[in-house]
């Protein structure tokens, strides 16, 4: 799946456009590295997001095209927040 999917259907960001923009301004990296909007997310990526200054990381458990609005936060666990 791509990022910009993965990030709206896991709903750490809201709307697939503000993810692809994100990840245009380089504010997403996946591993360490500054990733697309194309990119394919598999289990076990970590992925990190910059919303001004704070950061959010998260690694993948599980890739799903559809997930119910209770079920979005499983698809991922926190790594740090700050």
């Amino acid at each position: 799946m791509r990022l910009d999917k993965y990030l709206k259907v896991s709903r750490i960001i809201k709307r697939r456009t503000v993810a692809n923009d994100a990840c245009d301004g380089e504010h997403v990296s996946v591993n360490g590295k500054v990733a697309r909007a194309s990119y394919e997310v598999k289990p076990g990526d970590e992925i990190c997001v910059s919303f001004g200054s704070r950061k959010l990381t998260v690694r993948v458990l599980s890739v799903a095209e559809t997930v119910t609005k209770e079920g979005a936060s499983s698809l991922y666990e926190i790594v740090s927040q700050s």
